[in-house]
């Protein structure tokens, strides 16, 4: 009996580690990881440009689905901000046979700021520059799962 492919939807605020998460998930479960900064990167948009960044993610979207029909496990570090964004998901994929499991980095707000501040000094070409200021009005837009989310 075949196994039903998994959607990993990386959720959290920038800074909380969705690329760590999403790298060590990728190597356990031997399954497709998608970025859509590193994508934006090797495009050459920038990683602020939000109509670039909805084609990307529309993207990565379209082949997740392909991969999930093949039976491949999927991930992708979004940040998955709204509850709404990870119904519409994990509707989709439910529909296609996979399950669906949110990984939700819960990391205080005075944390992401200093990791922000070391990672704008150390940070890579495909890493954005993040203002640490800007996690405030985030995290007031950011809509953290419930337990009954993080449970199916």
């Amino acid at each position: 009996m075949k196994k039903r492919p998994v959607l990993h939807l990386i959720c959290g605020l920038p800074g909380s580690g969705k690329t760590t998460i999403a790298k060590e998930l990728e190597q356990t479960f031997n399954a497709v990881r998608l970025s859509p900064d590193e994508w934006l990167h090797r495009l050459g948009f920038d990683f602020y440009d939000e109509a670039g960044r909805a084609k990307v993610e529309g993207l990565q979207w379209e082949l997740a689905q392909m991969l999930l029909r093949h039976g491949d496990d999927v991930i992708l570090e979004n940040g998955f901000w709204s509850k709404e964004e990870r119904d519409g998901y994990r509707d989709v994929a439910d529909g296609i046979g996979a399950t669906t499991k949110i990984h939700f980095l819960d990391v205080p707000i005075a944390e992401l700021k200093a990791r922000i501040a070391r990672r704008n000094q150390e940070r890579a070409a495909d890493t954005p520059e993040v203002d640490p200021a800007s996690l405030d009005e985030w995290a007031t837009m950011f809509e953290p799962p419930a337990e009954d989310e993080l449970g199916r």
